[in-house]
């Protein structure tokens, strides 16, 4: 399959596709890929009891890490690999055990090599927990033959 051959939204999916069968943090924490567009992509977690801190609420790292999953597959949506050059969280609210976080990732902008990239993280009842902002970095390579 060449790159070059598809449309936006099927380069998206391949190279989702080429990324999750080789993402094994992302598989191993049980997370799943909902949607992905061209700069966009929205995965969910739930969070188990391991994934629990001494304040029996959801460890920010895990909201972290869902988010940042989500910004990968969203900057990594045009077949030229990217990687995070810096990222920030703000936590709004606790999450607990059980709960089903959703992160939303959607591409603020994206010019020459750099791109900005915002996620939401919301609960199961919709409630905002916290927001995520990455910066993003093409390197060389592709996840699909040209």
């Amino acid at each position: 399959m060449s790159a070059a051959s598809l449309s936006p939204q099927a380069l998206a999916e391949a190279c989702a596709k080429a990324m999750w069968d080789d993402d094994n943090a992302t598989r191993h924490l049980g997370m799943e890929l909902i949607s992905v567009a061209p700069g966009e992509a929205t995965i969910t977690m739930t969070i188990a009891e391991s994934m629990t801190n001494g304040h029996g609420t959801c460890h920010g790292g895990y909201m972290f890490t869902l988010a940042d999953s989500a910004f990968a597959f969203a900057c990594n949506t045009y077949n030229q690999r990217t990687v995070a050059q810096h990222c920030s969280v703000t936590f709004i609210a606790p999450a607990f055990r059980g709960d089903r976080l959703t992160a939303t990732a959607r591409e603020v902008s994206r010019r020459g090599r750099g791109g900005i990239y915002d996620i939401r993280i919301s609960n199961q009842e919709g409630e905002h927990v916290a927001e995520f902002r990455g910066h993003s970095r093409t390197v060389k390579g592709t996840h699909l033959p040209e």
